[in-house]
C-alpha cells in the first residue's frame, strides 16, 4: 500500500460504515483536533493525538494552517467530508503540512487500523487565513 492510497473516491458515502455520515454531520464544526491540548500561545496550539489500535478519533474540522508529526509507526483509515476514504501508513518522524485559504477546511476522522497505538503531535498556526474555531463551542 502506498503512503496515501485512495480506496473510495470523492462522493462515496455509500461505502462508509452505517452511521458514519451522521457522525460527520454531528461533529462538522468540532475544533478538537487532538486528544490533549498541551500548549497554546497567541501564535500556536499544540496537540497530542493518541489513537489506540482498533479505535477512532471522531470527525473534526481543521481551518488553521497546521502540521502533524507521527511519533509512532502505524496505519489508519480516514474519511473526509467529500466522501473520500483513504488508507494511510506512517513512519516515526513523518511530517505533513497543510495550508488553508480563507473559507477552506478539512473535515475528517481517523481510524487506527494497525496493531499499535498511533501517536501524533499537531501544531496549529493561529495567524492563518481563517479565524480559529472556539474550543468551547
Amino acid at each position: 500500500m502506498s503512503n496515501y492510497e485512495t480506496i473510495a473516491p470523492a462522493g462515496s458515502f455509500d461505502r462508509w460504515p452505517k452511521g458514519l455520515e451522521q457522525e460527520m454531520l454531528d461533529n462538522a464544526f468540532s475544533p478538537i483536533v487532538g486528544s490533549t491540548l498541551v500548549s497554546e500561545t497567541d501564535k500556536v496550539r499544540v496537540w497530542h493525538l493518541l489513537v489506540p489500535a482498533g479505535k477512532r478519533c471522531t470527525f473534526h474540522r481543521h481551518v488553521l494552517d497546521y502540521f502533524w508529526t507521527a511519533i509512532t509507526a502505524g496505519s489508519s483509515r480516514q474519511h473526509t467530508s467529500d466522501g473520500t476514504t483513504r488508507e494511510v501508513d506512517y513512519e516515526p518522524g513523518q511530517t505533513r503540512h497543510f495550508t488553508f485559504a480563507e473559507g477552506e477546511y478539512l473535515l475528517h476522522d481517523l481510524e487506527n487500523t494497525g496493531d499499535a497505538e498511533l501517536i501524533f503531535s499537531t501544531v496549529e498556526h493561529l495567524d492563518s487565513a481563517n479565524k480559529p474555531l472556539a474550543l468551547d463551542a
